[in-house]
C-alpha cells in the first residue's frame, strides 16, 4: 500500500501534491516547505506547512464533508472556548488530480497528549473538563446534527448496534460476551432529555495536544450537535 493511504480506497496524498495545490492556489505560500505530520489520523493527511500552518487533505470521500463543516462552525467556536482549536485560513478546491476541497489551517503546537508528556494529570483532566463544559454551553442552534460528516455522533446508538454486536461476537472466547451484551443492551436503552448540545466526538490523545508543562490544545475533530 502507497505510503499515503491507510486505507485502499484512499487517494495517494503525499508533499508532491501538496505543494502543486499550494503552488497554483496559494502562491503567497508557494515558497514555505511541507513536511508530512509523523502522527496521521484516519480521516486526512496532515503536513506541516512553514512554521505557522498545516496542511489537511481529506484521504477519502468519506471524510470531505468535515471541510465545509470546519470552515463554517470552528471559527464561530474558537473565541468562546478557554483553549485554543484549529483555526482555518484557506480553502482549497480539487486540482492536480485530487478530487477534494481541502483545508489550510493556523498550525498548533504541541504533541499528542500521553501520560508520560502531562506533568500534572489532575490540572489536565481539569483543563479538558472545562474545555468541554464550555463547549456543551455555547448555543447550539443551527448546528450541525448526527450525520455523516460525524459518523452519527450524538445520534441514537442504533446505528452502531449491527456493528457492536458483530464486534462482541468476535471476542466471543476472549471477553464475558453475556455481560458485553448486557451493558450494550442498557446503553441502548439510555435516553437524553435535554436541549442539544455541542460535542466533542474524538476526546482521543492524538487530537489533545501538550505544550511545555500542561498546557491542553484541542484538535476539535467530528465534532457536531447531538
Amino acid at each position: 500500500m502507497p505510503a499515503g493511504k491507510m486505507h485502499l480506497d484512499e487517494v495517494d496524498i503525499n508533499e508532491s501534491l501538496v505543494r502543486r495545490l499550494i503552488a497554483a492556489q496559494f502562491p503567497q505560500w508557494a515558497g514555505l516547505p511541507v513536511t508530512p505530520v509523523v502522527l496521521q489520523g484516519w480521516d486526512n493527511r496532515t503536513f506541516r506547512l512553514g512554521k505557522e500552518m498545516s496542511v489537511r487533505l481529506p484521504s477519502a470521500e468519506r471524510y470531505t464533508l468535515q471541510v465545509e463543516k470546519e470552515h463554517r462552525w470552528l471559527p464561530k467556536l474558537a473565541p468562546l472556548l478557554p483553549l485554543p482549536i484549529p483555526v482555518p485560513l484557506a480553502k482549497g478546491t480539487p486540482a492536480a488530480g485530487y478530487p477534494w476541497h481541502w483545508s489550510v489551517y493556523r498550525w498548533l503546537d504541541g504533541e499528542p497528549a500521553t501520560a508520560e508528556r502531562i506533568a500534572d494529570l489532575p490540572q489536565f483532566a481539569t483543563a479538558l473538563a472545562e474545555f468541554l463544559t464550555a463547549l456543551q454551553r455555547i448555543d447550539s442552534a443551527g448546528g450541525p446534527p448526527p450525520g455523516r460528516h460525524n459518523f452519527f455522533r450524538g445520534g441514537p446508538l442504533t446505528v452502531y448496534d449491527a456493528e457492536t454486536r458483530q464486534a462482541i461476537a468476535a471476542l466471543d472466547g476472549k471477553i464475558d460476551t453475556d455481560a458485553a451484551s448486557a451493558m450494550w443492551d442498557e446503553a441502548l436503552r439510555a435516553t437524553w432529555h435535554g436541549s442539544p448540545v455541542w460535542l466533542h466526538g474524538d476526546v482521543a490523545a492524538g487530537n489533545l495536544l501538550v505544550e511545555g508543562a500542561i498546557k491542553c490544545r484541542h484538535r476539535l475533530r467530528d465534532f457536531g450537535r447531538g
